[in-house]
């Protein structure tokens, strides 16, 4: 009988989470060239990794091109090295680019949001210069959940980060691969998968509103350990009846 080991079950649990989202929102079809955010963190880790797995089988075939940016002015040390060594092993191809931002260039917009909006308009550039069709983002179920309850609480609207958003303006498609996949199930994947972590140093950390919703979501699991699918299940499921409705 074959014994498999703490490393087999993670992997193939994550796995399983990971192809079910791909065929469910048909994330991936042939011939699709994808580009994915490689920061270095172990969602962006274990999404090149599951890709990478997942090229390597029939159908649908597809390529897979990484990129780690780096922002100038933000002292966010990054082992470069190990991250093209990651890629090489996974046979996918590694792309460094650099690039940076004012903070002071618009002050109705913290440095958080301007910091993003760069990194992905430079992943839009990298993208088109190396005829990818769709951009991969290491965003997990959590984090999606994360962002409906920020959404709501913040700007009044029930929205989130869909697995799949066809950019019609960019004639790009975002994906979210890892949408079904729960973060402590890639946090085990991590540990048994050895990632090496990189130095985090933003200043500008402090003022996101994400890790305050990621203790607010575990406070919710205390009331209901099922709250997280709840939650999920609730975006599927609107009763807009008995809803008030537009004013």
């Amino acid at each position: 009988m074959t014994k498999f080991t703490e490393e087999d079950i993670i992997l193939r649990k994550v796995e399983h989470s990971f192809n079910k989202g791909v065929v469910k929102y048909r994330l991936i079809e042939d011939d699709d060239r994808i580009l994915v955010g490689l920061s270095g963190g172990k969602d962006s880790l274990a999404l090149l990794e599951l890709l990478a797995i997942r090229s390597k089988i029939i159908k649908p075939r597809f390529s897979v091109v990484a990129v780690h940016i780096v922002m100038t002015n933000i002292p966010y040390k990054s082992d470069m090295q190990y991250l093209k060594d990651f890629c090489e092993q996974h046979g996918v191809e590694f792309v460094e680019y650099r690039t940076s931002f004012d903070a002071s260039s618009d002050s109705r917009k913290s440095p958080c949001f301007l910091c993003s909006w760069n990194r992905r308009k430079a992943l839009f550039t990298v993208a088109k210069e190396y005829g990818c069709n769709k951009i991969a983002l290491g965003h997990h179920r959590d984090d999606i959940i994360q962002t409906m309850l920020m959404n709501i609480t913040f700007q009044g609207v029930f929205s989130t980060m869909p697995p799949m958003l066809k950019m019609r303006k960019f004639d790009m498609t975002i994906i979210r691969p890892m949408c079904l996949v729960n973060e402590s199930d890639l946090i085990d994947m991590a540990r048994v998968r050895d990632y090496r972590k990189q130095v985090k140093n933003c200043p500008y950390e402090h003022q996101s509103n994400r890790s305050q919703m990621k203790r607010i979501l575990a406070e919710l699991e205390k009331l209901n350990p099922e709250a997280r699918y709840s939650l999920w299940n609730s975006m599927s499921n609107v009763q807009e009846e008995l809803l008030p409705g537009k004013i």
